[in-house]
């Protein structure tokens, strides 16, 4: 059961990161899934792991600061992947 919640919460993070970034490509909602949950993992591994940020822990998870870290982690991974010119 927790890896629906997992496929959803990436889903809506992708998509938020999304429109927060404002890509202008319509991707589909698979791509919005793994940057969501990517973006979670380097979210939580750079605020939570490295800089000790304690709420960063719950990233990815389906509350208010999981969502908002999972964003966070999100818009970062975007930006990564346009510089490559990958996204």
């Amino acid at each position: 059961m927790s890896w629906i919640i997992t496929i959803i919460v990436g889903g809506l993070i992708g998509w938020i990161a999304n429109g927060i970034y404002k890509t202008g490509h319509m991707h589909g909602l698979l791509v919005d899934i793994v940057v969501g949950i990517v973006g979670s993992l380097l979210g939580k591994y750079v605020f939570y792991d490295l800089l000790g940020i304690g709420s960063a822990a719950s990233s990815g998870s389906f509350s208010f600061f999981g969502i908002f870290w999972g964003v966070i982690g999100a818009i970062i991974l975007i930006s990564i992947l346009r510089l490559l010119k990958i996204y």
